[in-house]
């Protein structure tokens, strides 16, 4: 399940990439594409601070996930 939601975070940051480019090339406007980028960069690293091992070797998701199945 945590696989998933994951995938999906990073999907949604891709969209939102390419939406923030859409809209920018469309409207000329910056604000909100920025902003748009900033959610982007802001999900993409909530994923890494969720996967990347720490100094033992284990990552946060590997212990929710245990913690899960107790």
């Amino acid at each position: 399940m945590t696989d998933l939601v994951l995938g999906m975070v990073m999907l949604a940051a891709f969209a939102l990439c390419f939406g923030a480019y859409a809209l920018w090339k469309r409207t000329g406007e910056a604000k909100q594409p920025a902003l748009m980028v900033l959610l982007a960069v802001i999900a993409v690293m909530n994923v890494l601070i969720w996967t990347v091992p720490n100094a033992d070797g284990t990552a946060p998701i590997d212990k929710a996930v245990e913690a899960e199945g107790d």
